[in-house]
């Protein structure tokens, strides 16, 4: 049962209040970045902003390369630092709109789940929007995936299997989870997901269609721009291969879904949520008043317990 008091604006804490009032300033003191090429945003992104500064690369931070649909795939490699018990792996899909970020853009989230759950953390360097529409990206980590269920496991010495993202991560994590169920009769592959604010419907929920201009991390224009460029006009959003929130969600793993009330795809994560409980597939779902979109990409105390939670999650499923 969702406790509907922590949809109240009242249950929103100041330091909350401040960091959305200070996101939205900066990002409304950038460009549009859809007024802007699209190799000069991802470059822009990757350098940071004042609306989102970059995190740090990790010295432990190794690439490794596999055969993919479209050619190498990289993959970016975090172990758990020394000493740590080695107990499994998290596969992890970046998120960035499918037009926008990369896998070496989220060091320090690689490195946290790596020692503080003792996986080896990988994250998918999957091929970009609009250069590659749908399907590019979902093969690309359908691939990562049945390397990681196959190889990857003798290769690290592992047995235990996790996978997860933020955003359009998230759409890509359950994809691909469909995708081992019914192409590869691998329904169990992984243990677990991690769903941290996904976008699950691309024909838009009523909250992103709903939300408007401001820009909190992303706005209705963005949402529907990512969804525009990466899949091509003439595909129908509803089929389930696209927006996964209208597939069979059966025989599935357990899932953590994460979100903030104050995020576009609010809508996304409570219709996913509540049909993957319908399923039968377990987990729980975690709502944060006032967050942001992806809010755990902004320090707080707030995002401290998500990250802390989404820590004791992984932990249990090894």
């Amino acid at each position: 049962m969702i406790d509907h008091a922590l949809f109240d604006p009242a249950t929103i804490d100041p330091e909350t209040i401040r960091i959305n009032a200070e996101i939205v300033a900066a990002h409304a003191a950038l460009p549009d970045p859809w007024s802007l090429p699209i190799a000069e945003v991802r470059e822009r992104r990757r350098a940071g902003t004042k609306a989102a500064p970059a995190m740090p690369h990790s010295a432990r931070a190794e690439w490794l390369t596999i055969d993919g649909p479209g050619g190498p795939l990289r993959l970016r490699v975090v172990h758990p630092k020394p000493g740590t018990k080695l107990r499994g792996a998290y596969l992890h899909i970046h998120r960035g709109g499918w037009v926008w970020g990369s896998a070496d853009e989220q060091d320090p989230w690689l490195e946290r789940i790596a020692d503080a759950c003792g996986f080896v953390a990988l994250s998918v360097d999957y091929r970009l929007a609009p250069e590659h529409p749908y399907p590019a990206a979902l093969l690309d980590c359908e691939a990562a995936a049945l390397w990681l269920a196959g190889p990857g496991k003798a290769e690290f010495g592992i047995h235990a299997l996790t996978i997860g993202g933020e955003s359009v991560g998230a759409h890509l994590a359950v994809m691909v989870l469909l995708r081992l169920r019914d192409k590869h009769n691998l329904p169990r592959a992984f243990r677990g997901a991690n769903l941290n604010a996904g976008f699950f419907d691309l024909g838009l929920t009523p909250s992103v269609r709903n939300w408007g201009e401001e820009r909190l991390v992303v706005n209705t224009r963005d949402l529907t721009k990512f969804a525009d460029g990466y899949v091509r006009e003439g595909i129908d959003r509803r089929r389930p291969d696209v927006s996964p929130i209208y597939a069979d969600l059966k025989g599935l793993p357990p899932a953590l879904f994460t979100i903030g009330t104050a995020d576009p795809l609010l809508d996304d994560t409570l219709y996913m949520s509540a049909r993957w409980a319908a399923a039968g597939n377990g987990g729980h779902t975690a709502i944060y008043p006032g967050g942001c979109h992806v809010f755990a990409r902004y320090p707080s105390p707030m995002s401290e317990r998500a990250l802390e939670l989404i820590d004791r999650f992984l932990m249990a499923l090894a």
